[in-house]
Formats: C-alpha cells, structure tokens, sequence
C-alpha cells in the first residue's frame, strides 16, 4: 500500500519483504516526539487493537526521533527489518511521517476499532524522504453562514491532519451569524448567533427553512479546537470579518452601525446570502468595541496571523453618513476607500503592537495596503501579485481555482450548483505561484489555501460533498513538489485515489463518488448559480 497522497519526495523500496505489525510492538519517543505517539496509539492502536507500549519484550519497535539536519516539517521513514524509524526536522516533521505510516497500513487503519482483532500488519520494506513545498497549507471554512458545532470543527481537524494540512483558517463572523463568546460583550453570541430562518438555495431561490438556526463556541470551546490542532500541528487563524460582512454584529449592538444614515436597531441577523450593504460605522466607539474582541480573541489563539476580513464592504452608507464623511476630513482622506484602508490601518497597527500580524482578503489593497499585512488573493491571482510585488506576503486562494463550494461537474444532477465547473482535476492542476512573480518576488508566496463557504451547505454531509475529493487534490498541490500544471501526471493522481476513497470510507466521509452524487446526495428542486464555461485565470 504505497500509493499515497499527497505524494512524497522519494521513496525508496528497499527489498520486496514486509515489515511486521503485531501485538508486541513497542512505541518509542525520542524527546518531543510524546506527543506524536500519544497520536499513534490512538489512532494506530484503536484501528490494529495493539497498545503499543514503550517497553516490552518483542524486538519489533517503531522509533519516534527529531533529527536537527532535516527541514522542519521533512521527515524521513525507514521500514526495513524489524525497525521502523520515523525522524523529523521537528515534532511537526515526526507527524507528518506518522501519517504516512498510518496511509501505509492500508485503509483499515483509519478505522476506530480493528476489524479482525489479533490479525498481523504488514508493511513494504521502503525508505521515503519528504518535506513540503509550502509552509501555509490551508482549509478555511465557513462556521457563520451555517454553524458546525464543535465535534465536527475537531473531526475537519483530524481530516486535514489526515492530508498534512496545517492552517485551519476559522471564519467566525458574517452578516448571518457570530460564532464566538466575547465575555465583555455577551450580545454578540445571545442576539448576534442565530437568525429566524434561512435562504435554502441560492439567493434568488423561492425557498426558505423556515426553523431558527444557530449556535457558537464558548470560550473553552475554542480552547479545545485550539488545543486539539496544535497536537496535530495545525495553527488556527481566527478570523472576525470588518468593517463589511458585519450585521449579526449590528443586530447585537445597533450603535456599531451608521445610525445616522439607517435605523439600525430594527436590524436584525440576516437570513439570506450575498453581499449586504449595513456596514460598521468609521467611530472611535466601534473601533474600542473590536480591540475588545480582538483582546479576548488573543487570549484565546496563539497564532501568528490574525484575520479581519476586510472583503466585500460596500460603500454607500459612508458616502451618505455625515459621520464618515466628517472622518474623513478630519484624517485627510480623499475616497471612501481610503477610509477603509485607514480602518483596516488601524488593525494592524493594534495587532503588531501586541506581536501579531493581520491578514485580510485582498481587497485591503484598495486605497493603499496597510503596512505589514499580508493578504489572502481571493478575487483571482491579480491581488496576490500586486501584494506580492510590494513586498507584502501571500496566501493564494483564487476564487476560480480553489473554492470549493463551487460544482464538481456540470449537469443537473449537481447539489444546488454554484459558479464554476471545478473539477477533480481541475484542482490538481492548480498552480499557487503566479508565473509573473519574480523569484525574490514568489518568496512571498506563503503558500496556498481551500476555502469552504457554507452558504448552500446546511450539514456536515454537504460539506464533506464539496470537500472530498478534491481537498485530497489540493493537499496535493499544497505539499508536494509537482511539475508545471500540464506536465502533472493526473492518471497516476487517480490511481492513488482508488485506495484513498476506502481512506475516506473509513472515516465516514461522505465524498463526491467519480461517477457522480449518490441519490442522497442530490438537492432536485433547490436553486443554484452556476456559471457556463472556463473560469478566468488571471
């Protein structure tokens, strides 16, 4: 069972023998890697039923080791004799090349409980060397749209783990509902996360669900998705959407809004999807109001990078607010985008006070990039290069590559479609650099991200759908060196695929099959927004 995914660096096999797995095997960690064998036995030790102890008799052991000379996140796998080794560049690296041991004992392996309790486990005799091509290796999803409660956020966790996926970006906030407890301002959870209803479909669609939706993280919730990725070495980057994209927000706390253009208070947490025009007010109040969010969220994520958003935000209710317009003045600002780059500006000079660094969607561009900030080019490759130009760094995440709530195939059989054909292969040709970048210019390519918005995906089965398989694709792109996207080898990609659909079984995903969606899987009747032919690529 070599054919893995992603695909490493090289591998080696060493002989044509087998290398044994059996009740007597023992776990041994080297310094750091405790963690790593905790992980190991159980996941490893729950599917085979061997507790792989640290001492025992048998001469059979698998080595868990950190060796200083490799990369970082690089591993190297040794499977020969009665030896197993697993060394690492860092804990990270040691992971990673647990994963692939796990992807080596075939399927069964990423069950819960063993099949055949006290049956053997065999493994080929090889050597693989890997590490990755980019240190941001990203899946965003969409919890405001439609909230995924905790054990679904923690199993996604473990489904990126599972591709050696590191970046959970977590997208907490929208106009249709706020997902997180801020203590100091307990409206945002108690009026703020959930709506009356929902728009089921597209925007344009006549159909509604008509039952009250919601929910959010307490604080200790967070804590544990937080810690649970960290133990599979994935950093989670939470992001609170501003100033756009804020009217569950308003709805808790009306004076955030421009209430000198809109009577805010009858505002409520919207129940339909696209872009929405109530927008936070450019006062000093609503400034105060998000440090304090973002003082609790900095207790709460550890990460590097913080997301404010910044995507989306029109600028109607500004041109008409006395306010806004008296803001300007006062800051010397010639346009409303100006005004946004300024509340953005903010942001980021709050973050870097406290050792952190904002990240937004590429519109943070507009009307001058805040310095330091690093942007998220989701609009197609244009942003990502104009920020990358200006020695800003970047994540790459072009909405006609690699979103994923776009359609797997076109035909009517598709769930509810939206945008454009994205096909499995679609995504494995997918290239995060844009040739016109420079060398010195692609080092700021921070690497690449998926992004799931929820929208018109009401459960965790719809979500798996648009995920899988194409996030196996992605992760593909993320971490493996591949050629240029015409000479990449999609027919070996599928063949790789066979045996990792019966991964995917094992852990219940419920994937888009290559012949098409499942009876269940089908939405006959629910409006989508599909878009005919290519996508841009620019």
């Amino acid at each position: 069972m070599t054919e893995l995914i992603p695909a490493p660096r090289f591998i080696t096999y060493d002989r044509a023998g087998r290398v044994r797995l059996d009740e007597g095997t023992r776990l041994e960690a080297g310094p750091g890697t405790e963690g790593v064998a905790r992980w190991l036995r159980a996941t490893v030790g729950a599917a085979t039923g061997f507790p792989l102890p640290e001492h025992g008799d048998s001469e059979w052991r698998i080595e868990l080791a950190i060796d200083p000379a490799l990369p970082p996140e690089g591993y190297r796998l040794s499977l020969e004799g009665r030896h197993r080794l697993i060394r690492g560049g860092s804990a990270a690296g040691v992971f990673w090349g647990a994963q692939t041991f796990r992807q080596l004992l075939g399927p069964d392996a990423f069950r819960r409980a063993p099949l055949r309790p006290g049956q053997d486990w065999d493994l080929p005799e090889v050597t693989i060397e890997d590490s990755p091509r980019f240190p941001w290796r990203g899946l965003m999803l969409d919890v405001a749209r439609h909230f995924m409660p905790k054990e679904g956020v923690l199993r996604y966790l473990d489904l990126m783990a599972a591709h050696k996926l590191n970046v959970f970006h977590f997208h907490l906030t929208d106009d249709q509902g706020w997902r997180i407890e801020i203590r100091r301002h307990p409206r945002l959870t108690e009026v703020g996360s959930w709506r009356a209803r929902t728009k089921f479909g597209h925007r344009a669609s006549p159909l509604w669900d008509e039952k009250p939706h919601g929910g959010y993280y307490t604080q200790d919730d967070i804590r544990e998705i937080v810690a649970y990725a960290a133990e599979r070495h994935i950093a989670v980057v939470p992001e609170i959407d501003l100033p756009g994209h804020s009217q569950a927000a308003i709805a808790a706390y009306p004076e955030l809004g421009n209430t000198d253009v809109i009577g805010t208070s009858v505002l409520s947490v919207w129940d339909t999807w696209g872009i929405n025009p109530n927008v936070l007010a450019p006062t000093d109040n609503t400034l105060r109001f998000y440090e304090g969010v973002f003082e609790e969220l900095l207790e709460l994520f550890p990460s590097e990078f913080i997301h404010v958003g910044g995507d989306e935000c029109p600028k109607d209710q500004w041109r008409q607010s006395p306010t806004a317009q008296a803001r300007m003045r006062e800051l010397g600002l010639a346009d409303e985008d100006e005004l946004q780059s300024w509340f953005i500006g903010h942001f980021d000079t709050w973050l870097s006070a406290r050792g952190r660094r904002l990240i937004g969607w590429d519109e943070i561009l507009e009307g001058g990039l805040a310095e330091g900030a690093a942007v998220s080019s989701w609009r197609g490759y244009a942003g990502g290069i104009a920020a990358a130009r200006a020695g800003h760094d970047v994540v790459m995440c072009p909405e006609q590559q690699v979103y994923l709530d776009h359609r797997q195939a076109p035909g009517e059989d598709e769930p509810v479609p939206i945008g454009f054909v994205r096909t499995l292969e679609d995504v494995y040709r997918f290239e995060p650099v844009p040739g016109e970048l420079t060398a010195e210019e692609a080092r700021h390519v921070l690497g690449t991200q998926a992004n799931l918005w929820t929208e018109v995906m009401e459960d965790h089965a719809r979500v798996d759908y648009q995920a899988f398989p194409r996030l196996a694709a992605f992760a593909e792109v993320a971490w493996s060196s591949l050629p240029a996207s015409r000479e990449r080898d999609f027919a070996d990609f599928e063949r790789r695929m066979a045996p990792h659909y019966g991964r995917l079984d094992a852990l219940g995903v419920g994937y888009r099959p290559p012949a098409g969606p499942r009876p269940w899987q089908r939405r006959p009747g629910v409006l989508g927004r599909p878009i005919d032919g290519p996508p841009p690529n620019r």
